[in-house]
């Protein structure tokens, strides 16, 4: 695979941790879509990372990553780097929920959703920065949650991780900007997805109570804004904690 789109321009190099599923997935094929090469990254599942290759042939690139392995990003990126191209634009979309009332929640519960969801987009963040820098060039999407914002009752340790994210965002885009690099977050509502088909019918119902759209959210909707905070028609955008709810937290 070569970073070159057709006509034989230099195409960038994105990177989107949690690519083979759900809004990782819609992700990975919005910014192939408008030129970008993908990297993207699977934890445990390589059929589903095949199928994402599969669908976007010479396009898309599987790297494993387990975020637990602090050394991995670091790794990974070096990987894409050889392969692919500098990583241009870094989305964090990987996650894990390990929801129980906070009395009920064990330590190691508690330290595997941290540990993924926020250390893991930290150590993305930081394992890209170098290139962008040099290059002063470069943009991150990381994806929150709305219970980061508004809190979820059984989703303490989520919630902390996903607002972590959030703070993230901030700082770097205060760090950055004088580099010329941006940082922006997602903020999706309830999407339904492999991660949320354990919600029940009456949890869902009240997930769903605060959205002003009849339509909801599907992942192509966060993936499509995802594609515009990478692109340059986001060139002054940054800081910014974006919700793509349907108007649940209006």
């Amino acid at each position: 695979m070569t970073a070159q789109h057709d006509g034989g321009a230099t195409a960038r190099v994105a990177l989107v941790t949690g690519g083979s599923r759900g809004i990782g997935r819609a992700i990975v094929g919005a910014l192939i879509e408008v030129g970008w090469l993908v990297a993207f990254t699977y934890r445990e599942n390589l059929a589903a990372a095949q199928d994402v290759e599969a669908a976007h042939p010479e396009r898309a690139r599987a790297f494993r990553l387990d975020l637990a392995d602090r050394a991995m990003p670091d790794v990974v990126v070096r990987d894409v780097a050889a392969s692919m191209g500098p990583v241009a634009a870094l989305v964090n979309n990987a996650g894990v929920r390990r929801d129980a009332l906070l009395a009920m929640t064990s330590d190691a519960d508690w330290d595997a959703v941290v540990e993924t969801n926020a250390s893991g987009a930290f150590r993305c963040c930081r394992a890209v920065l170098p290139g962008m820098i040099s290059r002063r060039q470069g943009v991150i999407v990381n994806v929150a949650s709305l219970s980061a914002l508004s809190g979820v009752a059984g989703q303490a340790a989520y919630s902390a991780s996903k607002a972590a994210i959030i703070g993230l965002t901030r700082s770097l885009a205060r760090e950055l900007g004088k580099r010329q690099i941006r940082a922006n977050a997602v903020v999706p509502g309830f999407v339904l997805t492999d991660m949320t088909t354990d919600i029940s019918p009456a949890a869902l119902q009240t997930l769903r109570a605060k959205e002003c759209l009849p339509a909801g959210v599907t992942t192509a909707d966060v993936a499509n804004l995802v594609a515009c905070l990478l692109s340059d028609r986001a060139a002054a955008i940054t800081g910014q904690v974006i919700a793509v709810d349907a108007g649940s937290s209006v």
